[in-house]
């Protein structure tokens, strides 16, 4: 039976886990093995998702699991992404995260983000956890590679009101780096800014994505959806067995002229 969560369209036999790790054939069905499985939680400036144009100087109640579609060589969360912890995590109901959202509301708490590792492979729970945190009068965010596919996406967004989507890069040898799909990430981003607030994250690793060429054309691609989307690039330092030399400062200062011709924000992190 084949998983249609992501691009990768796992074909799973009973029992069978996916390569994201957080999906399995159960009993005829893929669904989400991760499903409720907590492994990270921390209450964080909405800025650090990073979000700049949604509700600035709030808090977030960030939640993360375990699992992910791609195999970024740089990841900087690999302990739970890159690697199975269905035995190692807390267990937590969609209810019981809503009311604990609701709770840390006098601490400046705005909401729920779904972060830390990639949150579509389990997107039933952003779902069905969205729903009650609307109910509560809060927000959702999804912060996510954007490999997942529309049809995964549809199933969310009318609960979801903001995304930070990571464009890891513009052309289709950049993406088979990282192990993903360019086109799956450019259909992600442009159908979730027709409902919802969107900024993109882009790593800019020196040698691998920082062409001025590469960088015209993807804040041009972003434009075409809205010059108002919010572009962060990101400075990369060597992380996993990613050893490349920590991105210079200059390189993103330069990228940042060229895309601010298309867009209208464009803000420099890990600076």
């Amino acid at each position: 039976m084949k998983c249609e969560v992501c691009f990768r369209h796992c074909d799973l036999n009973e029992g069978q886990i996916g390569f994201c790790k957080g999906r399995i054939n159960q009993d005829g069905r893929i669904v989400a093995r991760n499903y409720g499985k907590i492994t990270s939680a921390a209450l964080d400036p909405i800025e650090k998702k990073p979000l700049i144009d949604f509700y600035p100087g709030s808090m977030i109640l960030s939640v993360g699991s375990y699992g992910c579609s791609l195999r970024c060589p740089f990841c900087q969360n690999h302990e739970i992404s890159q690697v199975d912890l269905d035995s190692r995590c807390e267990d937590i109901t969609p209810q019981q995260l809503a009311d604990r959202a609701r709770e840390l509301v006098p601490y400046g708490n705005i909401g729920v983000a779904y972060t830390y590792n990639e949150p579509m492979v389990g997107y039933e729970f952003i779902r069905d956890c969205a729903k009650l945190v609307h109910e509560k009068g809060l927000k959702n965010v999804v912060v996510t590679s954007g490999n997942a596919s529309i049809k995964t996406l549809e199933e969310i967004l009318p609960y979801v009101d903001a995304l930070n989507v990571d464009l890891k890069g513009f052309t289709p040898e950049y993406y088979k780096y990282v192990g993903g799909d360019l086109k799956t990430t450019k259909d992600f981003i442009a159908r979730a800014a027709k409902d919802a607030h969107v900024e993109v994250t882009t790593l800019i690793v020196p040698g691998k994505n920082d062409s001025p060429e590469e960088m015209d054309a993807m804040a041009s691609w972003l434009a075409s959806i809205s010059p108002d989307i919010v572009l962060h690039l990101s400075r990369y330092f060597p992380r996993y067995y990613e050893t490349t030399p920590a991105t210079p400062v200059e390189t993103l200062q330069n990228l940042q002229k060229i895309a601010q011709k298309h867009l209208k924000k464009v803000v420099l992190g890990n600076v």
